[in-house]
């Protein structure tokens, strides 16, 4: 504001006058200033809000998957193996169906595997034991049960790969289970490395189509469609979450974790014979225990099954 002429000063009464008007001017700027940050820290908490409302979306979809059945010849959430390597059927589970325990002979010792195909442990032990399980299964000395689970999901570049390669193992075990044995050494054989992509759905696909099954067609839209999914997921949610059925382990603690009968292996992964060893040890205990003790006059009838011991064992990979 110019009141006067060159030389002029202002009175009193100018100078309050424009002391109101630039305070005047301030406050209209401190208000504009306020509403432009009330309309931030709102938009900010909104943002927040929802943030927070999308975390517990999360949270309650993992907690809370959709129940979904499972594939046929996987009842116990796992598919076992017997005499010729046949597989033991049974019923696909119903959506939100409990699993069954596998129901056992004392005199052939089950064997369990729990694994995840992206696993390196799993994969080490699977080199190492793979011939003398197909081979004491062949000859109906064990029954071998593989339960595959999706541990590793998040450790894939993104690509759920865990989750996809037991989805399509689950496929296999629905449409052709007989076909699964090969199905499971070739992506072992194939297996990626931790923290890659791993195979493409595409690449899952030809290895199925290299077991010489007649139901590609049907397990290829399987595994595109994700069919199993979510029951790969709740499987793998009640093996880490859940007590182990006929085992005293409260949860899984890693993979793979070998089971025989209700015995956990703890020794290497690597040694075939001491893996051998121990399925025999477990066995014996097993039958001397379960096995009624002859009475006077009375001889004890030996098991017809051949002992896991008279399997040779291969060599340990490098």
């Amino acid at each position: 504001m110019s009141i006067g002429g060159p030389g002029h000063r202002p009175s009193k009464n100018e100078r309050r006058e424009a002391a109101r008007e630039k305070a005047k001017v301030q406050r209209e700027a401190q208000r504009k200033k306020d509403r432009r940050n009330r309309v931030l820290l709102q938009g900010g908490l909104v943002v927040v809000v929802l943030a927070i409302v999308a975390g517990v979306a999360v949270i309650i979809a993992t907690a809370i998957r959709p129940a979904s059945p499972g594939p046929a010849n996987m009842a116990s959430d796992g598919i076992v193996f017997g005499q010729d390597m046949k597989v033991v059927p049974s019923d696909a589970l119903a959506a939100g169906a409990e699993p069954q325990a596998t129901k056992t002979d004392p005199n052939v010792p089950n064997i369990r595997i729990y694994l995840d195909y992206l696993c390196p442990f799993c994969g080490q032990f699977e080199d190492t034991n793979a011939e003398q399980l197909t081979s004491w299964a062949e000859s109906g000395t064990v029954t071998v049960e593989y339960h595959p689970i999706a541990f590793l999901t998040s450790k894939s570049a993104g690509t759920q790969y865990s989750l996809r390669s037991a989805n399509a193992a689950a496929c296999v075990a629905n449409y052709s289970p007989n076909d699964w044995p090969a199905l499971n050494n070739a992506l072992f054989a194939n297996q990626p490395e931790e923290g890659t992509a791993g195979l493409t759905n595409e690449q899952i696909k030809k290895l199925v189509a290299d077991t010489g099954t007649s139901e590609a067609k049907k397990i290829d839209s399987c595994i595109d469609d994700f069919t199993y999914k979510s029951w790969v997921q709740n499987a793998t949610d009640r093996a880490l979450g859940e007590p182990i059925p006929n085992s005293s382990l409260e949860k899984l603690q890693a993979t793979p974790t070998i089971l025989v009968n209700d015995k956990q292996y703890t020794g290497s992964i690597t040694d075939a014979k001491e893996f051998q060893a121990f399925v025999l040890s477990t066995a014996s205990e097993t039958y001397s225990t379960s096995s009624p003790t002859p009475t006077s006059g009375e001889t004890a009838e030996p098991s017809e099954t051949p002992a896991p011991s008279e399997t040779p064992a291969p060599t340990p990979a490098p």
